[in-house]
């Protein structure tokens, strides 16, 4: 019962303005931009919730929150990262999400990000590898050809190959379909 009790009051803690307030300075602190710093903030809060039960009282409250936020922080620029980087290239997917932009539809918004996410998840590892290097870490072809040590015209390929496979991932994705097999290739 007093497990029980103390933990209602951490998350009465948790939820309360001051922290929420405390917690937004610092991650707007962090990203700079409001909007991604309330949802970063909310993120927060819930990964807080969820992991209360992990929380030990080495450090104090805010601390601890501090760090999932850090984590999430962390999250949020990978995610943006990877968004740049397919909208990039498969530019019917930014008209998807822009149309997810409205108020009223910020859970489309989210769920296409979940169907982004979860299609390059599907991705063989040589399909995955060949697009982390390109959209994530930038490299040129050259440069990916010296590291997988291939000819430009062969990552070419394999990076058409691989943005196909992730069309017919998303495609899957988006109609609620699962593909038992992974793509050739």
């Amino acid at each position: 019962m007093v497990e029980y009790a103390m933990f209602m009051t951490i998350k009465q803690q948790l939820l309360s303005k001051a922290y929420r307030k405390k917690l937004t300075i610092m991650v707007k602190n962090k990203v700079g931009d409001r909007w991604a710093a309330e949802e970063i903030v909310q993120d927060t809060l819930i990964s807080a919730i969820d992991s209360l039960p992990m929380f030990k009282r080495k450090s104090s409250l805010f601390t601890w929150l501090g760090g999932i936020a850090k984590h999430e922080i962390a999250d949020y620029y990978r995610k943006k990262k990877i968004k740049e980087v397919v909208f990039s290239k498969l530019p019917f997917l930014k008209e998807l999400v822009s149309e997810a932009l409205g108020p009223e539809l910020k859970y489309q918004e989210m769920e296409t990000k979940r169907k982004i996410r979860e299609s390059l998840k599907k991705l063989s590892e040589g399909k995955s590898q060949i697009l982390r290097l390109k959209y994530i870490e930038g490299l040129t072809m050259k440069q990916i050809a010296g590291k997988l040590n291939i000819t430009v015209k062969a990552v070419e390929s394999r990076l058409t190959r691989a943005r196909l496979a992730f069309q017919q991932c998303y495609a899957e994705e988006a109609s609620g379909q699962t593909s038992m097999v992974k793509p050739l290739g």
